[in-house]
């Protein structure tokens, strides 16, 4: 009898634990559960601002996707978990499972006294079609981008894009000639702001700083922001605009359900994806707290590498063998510029990061057409 799956989630852990079980188990029956059958490639946000990319061509219609590997679809929003994670409980109805995989991603910490006032760029593409339209509007003054993390899960923040929004703005601005005018700030909690990607990019990124006359403010912890202000424990500084990626935690949902959590509210898990104490239930990607090194990175990379592995031991579970694939725990990305990129890598056992070189601006954008090939 064909095993039935479900999968929580239509971003980049869902799509490659979906693509990952079709290509091992031909006849399971594979539901995505998700508001939308649509994948949205955050990584290229970046170049919305400058025109770069439109809305339309970071929204990928899953239709075809679907139809081609006879995946079922349900438009909803997950609400929880009932039967130790064999039923889906969701807006339109719960959906049964043999086996689940959760790939619905996490949320953002929206506790610091006037966020709302920020623009949160990785919430998708309307919060960055408005920071477009706020930048082409300002004639003078200052735009501020920092980040912060969940002090209860270190490896809970996604700090990466705010550089590529930082260089990015900052080559958008001089372009249009407009640079002198506006000011640029960084701001970040920590002294050392990209630690986790390594010593040697933290040097890179902060001498890219400099080079750009982008003034920083390090080392403060956040207070909060205010009409034309961000306010931190060292100080406070005026800004037109205000860009910030707050910390992640674990999606509202999860606390309808049984399933074990981190310090940082997120779902925790070993070291082969599996729930804690759950059988057949895995989590990949932002939604999970797996074990490993602090700086194991929040990204599209790593969820896909958890997702394969994710998949497999599923399976495995399903055919009463033992689930042990493990995963690589690898950092990989190119922060962008809009001219060019720097390219950086971490493992358990090496760090490094090469100079900017325009090649690398040119490799990202071919790495999206290649990546969202197999989805159109």
């Amino acid at each position: 009898m064909a095993r039935n799956i479900s999968i929580i989630g239509a971003g980049f852990g869902a799509l490659t634990a979906a693509r990952s079980l079709r290509k091992l188990d031909a006849a399971a029956r594979i539901t995505m559960i998700a508001p939308r059958p649509e994948f949205i490639y955050l990584p290229s946000l970046i170049w919305l601002p400058s025109g770069k990319r439109k809305a339309q061509d970071l929204v990928v219609p899953l239709d075809k996707f679907l139809r081609e590997n006879d995946i079922q679809f349900v438009a909803a929003e997950a609400n929880g978990l009932a039967d130790g994670g064999r039923s889906v409980l969701t807006s339109t109805g719960p959906v049964a499972n043999d086996g689940l995989v959760i790939a619905c991603g996490g949320r953002f910490i929206k506790k610091l006294p006037g966020i709302e006032l920020a623009i949160l760029p990785c919430e998708g593409i309307a919060p960055v079609e408005r920071l477009r339209t706020r930048v082409a509007e300002l004639e003078s003054g200052t735009i501020a981008l920092g980040f912060a993390g969940n002090p209860n899960e270190p490896t809970a923040m996604r700090g990466g894009p705010i550089f590529e929004f930082l260089f990015g703005l900052d080559t958008q601005l001089r372009r249009e000639g407009r640079r002198e005018k506006i000011k640029l700030v960084f701001f970040n909690p920590m002294p050392k702001p990209g630690n986790r990607l390594g010593e040697k990019a933290v040097e890179r990124l902060m001498g890219e700083m400099k080079r750009r006359e982008i003034a920083t403010h390090l080392g403060h912890k956040m207070v909060g922001f205010e009409p034309g202000k961000v306010k931190t424990e060292g100080g406070e500084f005026a800004a037109d605009i205000i860009v910030f990626m707050p910390g992640m935690t674990g999606n509202a949902w999860f606390d309808n359900t049984d399933l074990p959590r981190s310090a940082g509210g997120l779902i925790k898990a070993d070291a082969h994806c599996r729930v804690d104490g759950c059988e057949k239930v895995y989590v990949v990607g932002d939604a999970g707290s797996f074990p490993g090194p602090d700086w194991m990175p929040k990204q599209a990379h790593m969820a896909d590498l958890q997702a394969a592995t994710a998949a497999a031991n599923l399976l495995a579970e399903l055919d009463g063998r033992t689930a042990d694939q493990t995963f690589a725990v690898e950092l990989m990305c190119i922060v962008d510029s809009l001219d060019a990129g720097m390219l950086v890598r971490r493992t358990e056992s090496s760090a490094w990061a090469l100079p900017r070189m325009k090649l690398m601006h040119g490799a990202k954008d071919l790495f999206e057409s290649l990546y969202l090939r197999r989805y159109r």
